[in-house]
């Protein structure tokens, strides 16, 4: 692979990075497929909202080789959970 195919993505600017990485503190995340469909879900949501993850369906433990090959085939939904 060069750097055409997989170009490096462009610095953020300091003061969103650090912005951003203080957001990182406060949020939860689950990744994970369900039995019905061959999806990776990612499922992110405030620290807040923890218990409404337990109210969501189930998802169940992926193995890294098959997070990356969804990821490959662009099998990947994220929800955002309120």
């Amino acid at each position: 692979m060069n750097d055409r195919e997989n170009p490096r993505p462009e610095p953020l600017p300091p003061e969103l990075e650090r912005k951003l990485d203080e957001l990182g503190g406060y949020l939860v995340w689950r990744i994970g497929t369900n039995e019905a469909e061959d999806v990776l879900i990612v499922r992110v949501g405030l620290a807040s909202h923890t218990p409404r993850f337990n109210e969501l369906p189930s998802l169940r433990n992926v193995g890294e080789r098959k997070i990356e090959e969804l990821v490959k085939q662009g099998r990947v939904r994220v929800e955002w959970v309120e």
